[in-house]
């Protein structure tokens, strides 16, 4: 956004608090015979204004919202759709002031907003989850560990058991709150165009480091292959079954195919491996210490 839209989208929320903040509240009657009228008979000036009358309710529960990073107006627009869900909803009949039912839906409203938009990750769903999001920083005060630092265990236990969810939740919730996100296009410093992206270090192999590994991996196959060849057969299938098959047969299984005794299959593979690394260490240049674990 501009400078030019972001002034003029301060100026269009400033002239809509200045507006709602001048309107004055409603009487009980009044307020009961605007919401009869729009339910009962689709009066829409009615609706208009019982809605514009509570709007100072919109302004007061985004301005306590501000901290979480989100523009103003925004919230306010949040905050307005959910005062239209209150005077869709809102039955005179039972009692209760719009204000204080509005209040609720306004508060819902806005806290959506934030949890959809706070993070791309997503936040949680849940009522546990949504009250743990917005009310961490209050139960952390009360419980003494308001200082920024990580919470005790003590501290994250006491917190699920008030909000009623796994001391994981708190721990992943605590990590999240820790920061906003970042982006990676972001610039480093406002003297440079360089981009946070560009210090991130690349783990991965660089192409000499991949054929090599390629070309060590096939000749280690190939060395492998003429080392099993130079074992009698029955070494060979010891050192399939019980190492080159995914589903590696049991000393036992062995000892009832082969007609001997566990203790003997063991005595054989043990054989049989240090034939291989012999065999390998000759034919490679460098000592092949893993042969004992093979595959």
């Amino acid at each position: 956004m501009t400078q030019v839209n972001q002034s003029e989208t301060r100026s269009s929320d400033n002239q809509f608090i200045r507006k709602v903040m001048k309107k004055p509240l409603l009487e009980r009657e009044y307020e009961l015979e605007l919401a009869t009228r729009w339910r009962d008979h689709d009066d829409h000036r009615a609706m208009h204004e019982l809605v514009l009358a509570y709007g100072r309710l919109v302004v007061s529960a985004a301005s306590k919202y501000r901290h979480y990073g989100l523009s103003l107006g925004d919230l306010i627009q949040e905050g307005n759709i959910g005062l239209m869900q209150a005077a869709r909803r809102f039955e005179p009949e039972r009692g209760f002031r719009f204000s204080t039912y509005a209040a609720w839906w306004i508060r819902a409203s806005i806290q959506d907003h934030i949890l959809r938009n706070w993070s791309i990750v997503r936040t949680g769903t849940t009522a546990a989850h949504k009250a743990l999001f917005f009310r961490l920083k209050r139960l952390r005060a009360r419980i003494g560990e308001a200082d920024g630092g990580p919470l005790s265990a003590e501290g994250r236990q006491k917190i699920a058991e008030t909000i009623g969810v796994n001391v994981n939740d708190v721990v992943l919730m605590e990590q999240r709150l820790s920061g906003p996100d970042a982006s990676l296009n972001m610039s480093v410093s406002s003297e440079s165009d360089s981009e946070a992206q560009n210090f991130l270090a690349d783990t991965r192999p660089n192409p000499e480091q991949v054929v090599t590994s390629i070309h060590d991996t096939n000749v280690l196959s190939q060395r492998l292959h003429e080392a099993l060849n130079e074992l009698t057969p029955r070494e060979r299938l010891i050192i399939f079954r019980r190492r080159l098959n995914d589903e590696g047969a049991t000393l036992e299984q062995l000892g009832g195919t082969l007609g001997v005794s566990k203790e003997r299959v063991r005595q054989l593979e043990h054989r049989a491996l240090k034939k291989l690394r012999v065999s390998l260490e000759a034919k490679t240049d460098m000592p092949l210490d893993l042969l004992p674990q093979l595959p």
